[in-house]
């Protein structure tokens, strides 16, 4: 039976943080038809509505949860 949790050998972890350590970028540019779509999106009211109580009640969250 293969164990739950494994710890990663030396050779990965350094493999890891070369990677984070590298910029990252796309691949290639946009093409003009992803660009127009992303240009003519339009974020819905109620949806910037309950995104702003989101972030206002998580402002005010006390208790368990809390961000410190």
């Amino acid at each position: 039976m293969a164990r739950d949790h494994t710890r990663p050998d030396l050779e990965t972890e350094r493999a890891e943080e070369e990677e984070a350590k590298a910029s990252h970028r796309a691949d290639r540019p946009p093409t003009a038809e992803e660009e127009a779509a992303a240009d003519g999106e339009q974020l819905a009211q109620e949806v910037a509505a309950n995104y702003k109580k989101a972030v206002e009640t998580g402002a005010e969250v006390k208790g368990e949860g809390e961000i410190a």
